[in-house]
C-alpha cells in the first residue's frame, strides 16, 4: 500500500474514533480496538488537562503570589474528590464493561444509573463541607490569614460545585466502560470550550463586566463543567448510546449500589492514598516559602497537562480488559494491556524530552518572577525523569481495575506512597536538608518504584479470575 493510501486509511480511522460508532471491541483486531478507544480517550483526558492550564494562566495575569497559592492548596484538598471521583468512576467503567462484555446491556445499564446515585448523594455531603468550613481547610493546608481572607470565595465555590467534577467523570466512566469513548470525549470539549471562553472575562473582566479576580476562576469552571454534566445527560436520557436510560433502570437498586461500593472501595483507595500523599508534599513544600510553593503549583499543573492524556491510554486499556473478560478472553485481555502500556511508554517518553528542553519555556508562559520559575523549572524536569516507569504503571494499574481487581492495587499505592514517598521526601528535605529537590526526588522515585511492582504482580495473572 502506498503512503498516500495509508495517510488516508489513516485518517479515516482517526476520524471514525472521533465521531464514535458502537463496535464490539471483544472481536476487533487489537491494534484497531486500542486506536478506536485510545483516541477519544486521550482527546476527553487533554481536556480535562486544558482546565488546569486555563484557570492558572489567567489566574497568574493577576501578579498575585497567594492567589497561585490558593489554587494550589485548594487543588491539593479537591485531589481526595478527583480521587473518590475516579475511583467510582473506575467501579462503574469495570462493572458495565463486564456487563457489556456478557451482552447482558440492560444489567449495564443499570450498573451506570446506581453509580450516578452514589456521586450524587456523596457530592451532597462534599458541597456542605465546602460551603462552611472552606476558611478551616485552608487554614489546616497552611494558608496565611491574609490569604484565607482575600481567596476563600475560591475553595468554597470549587468545593461547593463539586457535583459537577463527580458527575463529569462519573458518567464519562460509565459511557467509558459501554464503548462509547466519543460521548465523554465530547463532553470535555463542550466544557472546555465554555470555560475558555468565561475564565478571562470572570477572571480579568471584560468591558463593562468587572473581573472577580481567582474566585472568577472557580466560578467559570463549575458553570462550563455544569454545562457539560447536562450534556452527558441529554445522551443518557436521549441519545443512541448503549447506555440509554429510561425509568425501567432507575429504580434504586440497593444490591447493585452495594456492589458497586465494595468494587469501588479499592479504586477509591488508590486515589485517595495518592491524594493524601499528594497534600503531605504539598504542605512540605510551602514551608518553604510562596514563591516556592506558586513554582511547584504551575510545574505540577504543567505536569498534570502531560499526564491526564497518558491517562487516556490507560482507561482504554481498562475498558479492553474488561470487556475481554467479560466475553470469556482473559488472554486477549492481559495482552490489551502490554500494547497500550507500550505505547503509552512512547509517548510519555517525548514528554519527558521536551520538558527538560523546553520547561523555562513553558513555565515562562505563565510567569515572570524569576523564584517561581527556578522553582517550577526544577519540579518540572525532576519528576518527569519518573515517566517511564509510570508510563507502564498507570497502564497496569487500571488494567487491575478494569477486571475488577482493586484490592492488589490498593496495597501497592498504600507500600509505595504511604510507607516509602512520604517518609522518604520528609528526610530528604529536613533531615539531608536537600530542599524542595529532596521533595521533587521522592515523587519521581516512588512513582518509579510503584510501576515496577505493579508489573510483577500483574505477570502473576491472579486478576483474570475475579468476579464481579
Amino acid at each position: 500500500m502506498s503512503f498516500s493510501k495509508r495517510l488516508k486509511s489513516f485518517f479515516r480511522l482517526l476520524w471514525k474514533a472521533i465521531k464514535g460508532s458502537e463496535q464490539d471491541y471483544t472481536s476487533l483486531n487489537l491494534n484497531r480496538a486500542i486506536f478506536l478507544l485510545s483516541v477519544p480517550m486521550i482527546l476527553e483526558m487533554s481536556m480535562e488537562s486544558i482546565f488546569a492550564l486555563v484557570d492558572i494562566f489567567f489566574v497568574s495575569r493577576l501578579n498575585d503570589v497567594d492567589a497561585l497559592s490558593t489554587i494550589g492548596l485548594t487543588e491539593s484538598v479537591l485531589a481526595l474528590i478527583y480521587s473518590a471521583a475516579m475511583g467510582l468512576s473506575m467501579g462503574a467503567t469495570a462493572m458495565v464493561a463486564r456487563r457489556v462484555g456478557e451482552k447482558d446491556i440492560a444489567g449495564a445499564r443499570v450498573a451506570g444509573m446506581q453509580a450516578i446515585y452514589i456521586g450524587i448523594g456523596f457530592s451532597i455531603v462534599v458541597s456542605l463541607i465546602g460551603l462552611f468550613f472552606s476558611d478551616d481547610i485552608l487554614r489546616l493546608m497552611g494558608g496565611s490569614e491574609i490569604l484565607i481572607q482575600r481567596n476563600v470565595s475560591y475553595t468554597q465555590w470549587m468545593l461547593g460545585g463539586n457535583i459537577t467534577i463527580v458527575l463529569l467523570f462519573l458518567i464519562n466512566g460509565v459511557f467509558r466502560g459501554a464503548g462509547d469513548a466519543s460521548i465523554a470525549m465530547k463532553s470535555l470539549i463542550l466544557s472546555n470550550g465554555l470555560n475558555i471562553l468565561l475564565a478571562p472575562i470572570c477572571v480579568l473582566g471584560f468591558g463593562q463586566i468587572p473581573g472577580l479576580g481567582i474566585k472568577g476562576a472557580a466560578i467559570a469552571t463549575t458553570v462550563s463543567r455544569g454545562c457539560g454534566v447536562l450534556f452527558q445527560l441529554y445522551h443518557l436520557l436521549n441519545g443512541k448510546s448503549v447506555m440509554k436510560l429510561n425509568r425501567a433502570n432507575m429504580v434504586l437498586r440497593l444490591d447493585i449500589i452495594g456492589r458497586l461500593l465494595n468494587l469501588s472501595v479499592g479504586s477509591i483507595g488508590q486515589f485517595l492514598i495518592g491524594a493524601t500523599s499528594w497534600m503531605f508534599l504539598s504542605r512540605l513544600v510551602n514551608t518553604f516559602g510562596s514563591a516556592t510553593f506558586a513554582g511547584y503549583t504551575l510545574a505540577m499543573r504543567v505536569i498534570i497537562f502531560a499526564i491526564l492524556p497518558a491517562w487516556g491510554m490507560a482507561n482504554a486499556a481498562a475498558t479492553l480488559v474488561g470487556q475481554n473478560l467479560g466475553a470469556g478472553r482473559p488472554d486477549r485481555a492481559e495482552q490489551s494491556a502490554w500494547r497500550a502500556a507500550f505505547l503509552n511508554m512512547i509517548f510519555l517518553g517525548v514528554v519527558t524530552i521536551v520538558f527538560f528542553i523546553l520547561a523555562d519555556n513553558i513555565l515562562g508562559f505563565f510567569t515572570t518572577d524569576v523564584e517561581v520559575l527556578r522553582s517550577g523549572i526544577l519540579c518540572l524536569k525532576v519528576v518527569s525523569l519518573g515517566y517511564i516507569f509510570y508510563a507502564y504503571g498507570m497502564v497496569i494499574n487500571q488494567s487491575f481495575n478494569g477486571a475488577g481487581d482493586t484490592r492488589t492495587p490498593i496495597i501497592i499505592n498504600l507500600i509505595g506512597f504511604w510507607a516509602f514517598q512520604i517518609p522518604f521526601a520528609y528526610v530528604m528535605a529536613n533531615v539531608l536538608h536537600t530542599g524542595p529537590i529532596g521533595v521533587y526526588s521522592a515523587i519521581s522515585i516512588a512513582e518509579s518504584a510503584i510501576a515496577v511492582a505493579a508489573i510483577l504482580v500483574f505477570r502473576r495473572g491472579r486478576w483474570k479470575s475475579v468476579k464481579i
